[in-house]
């Protein structure tokens, strides 16, 4: 079975944070994980804290992919599903 997860970032967690749930997934054997930015739907949402960098993005996907998933989309327009069909398809044949 492959599992996957997804961090939206930018409601003004830590670096810290991001890299302790990232070792806490893989420790329970998550195979693929998308990293987006938060955007408010509305004035009336939970506010954004902070526009996560490309470069800092960039460095999470490094760090994913050190700590072992087999997969890691990293940047602000990724979403959940961020294409899913291909990453599955090139982790079925893993």
């Amino acid at each position: 079975m492959i599992t996957k997860s997804s961090l939206i970032l930018g409601v003004g967690e830590t670096e810290e944070e991001v890299i302790y749930t990232m070792e806490d997934l893989r420790y329970n054997q998550c195979d693929i994980l998308t990293l987006g930015q938060y955007l408010a739907p509305s004035q009336r949402h939970y506010p954004v804290k902070e526009f996560i960098s490309i470069e800092q993005f960039q460095q999470y996907r490094r760090i994913g992919l050190e700590l072992g998933f087999k997969a890691v989309s990293s940047g602000p327009k990724v979403r959940s599903s961020y294409h899913a069909e291909e990453v599955f398809g090139e982790l079925k044949y893993v």
